[in-house]
């Protein structure tokens, strides 16, 4: 009970700040106070309408909203979205084109499951859409998960990966971001063993920690300083009786936000102070580059116990993947079963979360692929952020990863883009956050 309350209390301490937030605004705006313009005023509203909406967002789950994309004939067709295999904490998302048919490349992005929703990965599909059919795995918050539909730890999240590959067929190409890389790899190197068939076509590994130890960050020092008992003692959560997921022990999204925003805390810090300052000036819109970057980062999901307690075990402390060591369901997963699928690494230069030489590690584990199968890209002035969703991924990343594709496609190069196509890409792409935020 006293871990439900633990939780009860984050939550109640973020409701207090969004109701100061409320309160702030609201005073700070009354139509009497105009008789004294008084700049304190101002400022007191300003406050209050950035802290106001930045606690709230902490429990929205973002919408998609891809701006539809341009067609050949210079008509727009709508994006949508449908769940193509649904799972109790995650799904398969695809993105839907209206009126477009079959697209000769089939990208599967895998989201991050490390506290934000897959919606973080937005301006990523938004990029890829014109050129290719995208799914994406879209995981759900642990909170909203009941008790009864069990565990999820980092060997079901390996058995979900290969499950929808399985179901997308060998001409997919996948993309994995980050946190997933790994397990991804794993997942792989599963369908080798079991289905060759069912393999993808080529893997993408974007700044993923394959190998932890290869170069320190502030991450795998935390991961080598505390202990598990540490960890499940001070991280682990129950979630509290008015969510479906009641009694459910999670490592809360706050709790993972408070982390984030402590390793730049004074970045975080003058970007707030600077919004602040603008909404006071009336210099601020509801969607300008600091509300598009913060609405989606400040969005958090519980993770379950299991999942983030084997991931710190068994990832970072334990380097089973870095290793090859790693098992499901008690079957040994080789890495060097894989054969077949090519492999690309892209890691940025600047990444202080999965730092150069984490994710190129997977190169070296994969014994049986050939050389002309293995690719990597360091991109030198790219920051975590910037390898998968900033201006690095759309300039110079993307057409790598696309290029990458083609090459082992086995089969014609699809088409170019027509103008229409291009000029859509980048007027979606001038929409999404600018890369000047550490996550």
């Amino acid at each position: 009970m006293r871990f439900m309350a633990a939780y009860d209390f984050m939550e109640t301490t973020r409701n207090t700040y969004a109701w100061l937030g409320a309160s702030a605004r609201t005073w700070g705006t009354y139509p009497a106070f105009a008789l004294a313009p008084h700049p304190a005023f101002r400022m007191m509203a300003a406050w209050g309408e950035v802290t106001e909406r930045a606690f709230q967002r902490m429990v929205v789950k973002p919408d998609w909203n891809i701006p539809p994309l341009a067609a050949e004939d210079g008509t727009e067709s709508l994006v949508g979205t449908e769940v193509e295999v649904a799972r109790p904490f995650g799904d398969l998302v695809r993105f839907t084109v209206a009126g477009r048919a079959p697209m000769a490349r089939r990208i599967l992005i895998v989201a991050p499951m490390s506290g934000h929703y897959a919606t973080l990965c937005r301006s990523t599909v938004a990029s890829l859409l014109p050129d290719a059919d995208v799914w994406v795995t879209d995981w759900h918050n642990a909170r909203d998960i009941p008790v009864s539909a069990g565990k999820f730890d980092v060997e079901d999240y390996t058995l979900y990966l290969a499950d929808f590959m399985r179901h997308l067929g060998p001409d997919t190409n996948v993309i994995a971001i980050c946190q997933p890389a790994p397990l991804t790899l794993a997942a792989t190197a599963l369908l080798a063993q079991r289905e060759p068939a069912a393999q993808p076509r080529t893997l993408t590994l974007i700044g993923g920690p394959i190998d932890p130890d290869a170069a320190a960050t502030e991450v795998t020092d935390f991961g080598r300083r505390v202990t598990m008992g540490q960890l499940e003692q001070s991280m682990i959560q129950r979630v509290g009786f008015q969510h479906a997921g009641a009694g459910r022990k999670v490592y809360p999204g706050l709790l993972q936000l408070a982390s984030f925003v402590s390793m730049n805390a004074e970045t975080h810090g003058q970007a707030f102070w600077d919004q602040i300052n603008r909404v006071a000036r009336g210099e601020a819109s509801d969607h300008d580059k600091h509300n598009r970057f913060y609405d989606e980062y400040l969005a958090v999901m519980d993770m379950t116990a299991e999942f983030y307690l084997s991931t710190v075990e068994r990832i970072f402390k334990g380097l089973e993947i870095a290793r090859n060591r790693f098992a499901v369901a008690g079957e040994a997963v080789d890495i060097g079963a894989i054969t077949t699928v090519a492999v690309k690494t892209v890691e940025g230069g600047k990444d202080d979360i999965s730092a150069p030489g984490q994710c190129v590690a997977a190169l070296d584990l994969l014994t049986g692929l050939p050389d002309a199968k293995k690719a990597s890209h360091l991109e030198p002035e790219a920051g975590h952020y910037g390898i998968f969703a900033g201006g690095a991924w759309r300039r110079n990343i993307r057409p790598l990863v696309l290029d990458f594709i083609d090459a082992n496609a086995g089969g014609p190069k699809p088409k170019r883009r027509s103008r229409m196509a291009r000029a859509t890409a980048a007027s979606v792409a001038a929409t999404q956050p600018a890369n000047d935020l550490p996550v």
